[in-house]
């Protein structure tokens, strides 16, 4: 009778204890695979994050690079100050240009004719921007009469502009319009490149806050 009894005090006593058992157990399942379905979720956003970062670095690296002015001349142009390319690329390119000893003549030409203004105001165009050594191959009377010739270095200055941004490989083989709205040509690869056949860019692919501009050793000029 004795035996009996405590059998089924045991028997009674496993049935409860199982359940609380199972629950035990079942939580602790639920716990690890919610700790596991964050783990999962979190590390593929952090990898593509990375992924994405590196990927953004090299396009940054490669954008960086193809950014670059290029030319013999890039090197006359100061390291720092608003004259250097870091600071000509803030300020619209009439003022840009002032900035850079190189161009002195262009800028006093540009403000003879009164286009400071025109070319501060436009939006994404090229200049093709000659040196003072360019000037320097016009007779100095022909170089005089024209800068004292209103209209006619109006038409000149404005025949070097061209009314959109031109990257180094749109010159390889082209012809753009420009603002006097006659046509220039272009033609070349790589870091050399020749306007109408007869002026060398010699820095090109230099950025202001509102054109490209290239440095060119030959005043352009157009057909009369």
């Amino acid at each position: 009778m004795n035996a009996r009894i405590r059998r089924s005090a045991v028997a009674v006593a496993a049935a409860a204890i199982l359940p609380l058992a199972l629950v035990a157990c079942s939580d602790d399942g639920d716990s690890g695979s919610s700790d596991s379905a964050q783990a999962a979720s979190s590390a593929p956003a952090d990898a593509g994050d990375q992924s994405a970062g590196a990927d953004d670095e090299s396009a940054g690296g490669d954008m960086a690079g193809a950014d670059e002015p290029f030319g013999p001349a890039c090197s006359t142009v100061p390291k720092d100050g608003a004259g250097s390319f870091e600071g000509m690329a803030k300020d619209p390119v009439a003022t840009a240009a002032s900035n850079n000893p190189a161009l002195s003549t262009l800028v006093t030409a540009v403000k003879k004719a009164g286009l400071v203004d025109t070319l501060n105001n436009a939006e994404n165009i090229t200049v093709f921007a000659p040196t003072n050594d360019a000037f320097a191959k016009i007779p100095k009377a022909d170089l005089d009469k024209v800068l004292n010739d209103k209209a006619m270095l109006t038409k000149i200055l404005t025949y070097h502009v061209v009314g959109q941004k031109l990257a180094p490989k749109d010159l390889e083989n082209g012809s753009f319009e420009t603002l006097e709205k006659s046509k220039l040509t272009t033609s070349g690869s790589d870091e050399s490149y020749t306007v109408n056949d007869s002026a060398k860019v010699v820095c090109g692919n230099v950025r202001t806050a509102n054109a490209n501009v290239y440095i060119i050793d030959t005043v352009l000029m157009p057909k009369s």
